[in-house]
């Protein structure tokens, strides 16, 4: 499922990235961060976890490494420069449409094309996952992700606009990309 997804955000970008600015939000391992620059981008890596920052480090292949930069930090830190691109590949997980509403606008000054983003859908099976999940004593779980419906998600945003790419399903694997545009 999330190779699906990797791939169907890079087709969402053009496959020349020649030039092009991308910051790989919540970057992980760094596989997305090398795909795009494989394909010519300079790619700025950040990710929360120092240990993952360092994972993709050592991982990167040493003739792209003039095009990536990997960094542990947030991804709104606003000394984060500007980028032609965002992709943040189950990175919002987490946040509650506000939370999403409020980076997308709060990154719009420094973004030139799009934002592209998955997001837990709001299916039946993934609101019965959820409520069970909530049954456990807080200590025994992990964040908690927050499905969203992408029309609910488009409503919160007060400017800019947000388009429904693609849900991508495979076995408990369920995530829904997006693509803001400021």
């Amino acid at each position: 499922g999330r190779d699906r997804m990797r791939d169907l955000l890079l087709n969402q970008l053009p496959t020349d990235l020649r030039g092009v600015r991308i910051l790989d939000a919540g970057c992980g391992t760094g596989a997305l961060a090398v795909e795009l620059a494989a394909r010519g981008a300079d790619v700025t890596g950040v990710d929360i976890s120092p240990q993952l920052i360092g994972i993709a480090q050592r991982r990167a292949p040493e003739h792209l490494s003039g095009r990536l930069t990997f960094r542990a930090g947030d991804l709104s830190d606003p000394t984060l420069d500007h980028f032609d691109h965002v992709v943040a590949m189950d990175s919002l997980i987490y946040y509650s449409a506000p939370d999403i509403a409020r980076l997308l606008q709060g990154m719009a000054p420094r973004l030139g094309q799009s934002f592209l983003f998955t997001v837990a859908p709001r299916t039946p099976l993934l609101m019965l996952m959820w409520r069970a999940g909530k049954l456990f004593p807080r200590s025994d779980r992990s964040p908690t992700m927050v499905p969203h419906a992408p029309t609910k998600l488009a409503a919160a945003l007060q400017r800019g606009s947000l388009r429904d790419v693609e849900r991508v399903t495979s076995g408990f694997y369920i995530s829904h990309a997006l693509e803001y545009r400021p």
